[in-house]
């Protein structure tokens, strides 16, 4: 359902399930959560990158699974729920640099699991959208990932109407990092992914760390969390490098 597949310093997290347009049933989950973790751990990893296997990137939850646990006591569903908001918060709790790479259509919790990514790179021809309203379901779990991205207007019309978007479409509103052309698609986003993979692995290690520990604190008690990691940053020795051959050429 999901396997890892090493490129230099880069580590690609590929969702295996193509018959069900990679659809997330709790194995599935439970084999992204370990993978993710894996290539976390890993001290030759630099960037990870999700992708899909086949021609989307994720459809979602798989809904038949959701169905028969609906028939199920409400602490098993539950746990099903908790699984996924846990998969959710991962990509902003590991060290290294998540991306999502998108190609086809990421939806409901495909979009959301691409939303939950640092970064996300999209083919031009790729959609993403949240229709659960269509089902009479509702993205809860997203919302909290969704408003930071595109703000409470946005958040609420992608979700109350449940309309699919470009990807063009969904970079102007925030969710998508960048968007790269279709006919080489794969080759443009591991080109980008190793411009990443090539930074210092202190300061991105720093920078992601701040960057969320920032999120929801008030304005003073942030700068000072900044000042903190500053502080850390000047200790490691990429710094101290980095700092010495600026000197030097000046």
């Amino acid at each position: 359902m999901v396997r890892r597949e090493r490129d230099d310093a880069i580590v690609w997290v590929v969702l295996d399930r193509p018959d069900r347009r990679n659809a997330l049933n709790r194995a599935m989950v439970e084999a992204l959560r370990r993978a993710l973790l894996e290539a976390d751990a890993d001290p030759e990893t630099q960037v990870i990158a999700v992708r899909g296997e086949g021609p989307d990137f994720c459809a979602g939850g798989d809904l038949a699974e959701i169905r028969r646990l609906a028939e199920e006591d409400v602490f098993l569903n539950l746990d099903d729920a908790d699984a996924l908001a846990d998969l959710f918060l991962l990509p902003r709790r590991l060290r290294k640099p998540v991306a999502a790479v998108v190609h086809g259509r990421a939806l409901a919790g495909g979009c959301g699991l691409a939303t939950a990514c640092d970064l996300v790179l999209a083919a031009e021809t790729a959609e993403f959208g949240y229709p659960e309203v269509h089902l009479g379901f509702v993205p809860a779990m997203v919302l909290a990932l969704l408003r930071r991205h595109v703000g409470e207007k946005a958040a609420f019309a992608l979700v109350a109407f449940g309309d699919r978007l470009s990807a063009t479409e969904a970079q102007r509103l925030g969710l998508v990092t960048a968007t790269l052309p279709a006919d080489d698609f794969v080759d443009r986003a591991r080109e980008t992914l190793r411009r990443l993979a090539s930074r210092s692995a202190a300061a991105l290690r720093l920078l992601k760390r701040v960057f969320y520990l920032q999120d929801g604190l008030p304005l003073e008690a942030a700068v000072h969390a900044g000042a903190d990691i500053n502080v850390m940053a000047r200790l490691t020795d990429d710094a101290r490098a980095g700092m010495q051959r600026f000197l030097e050429r000046t």
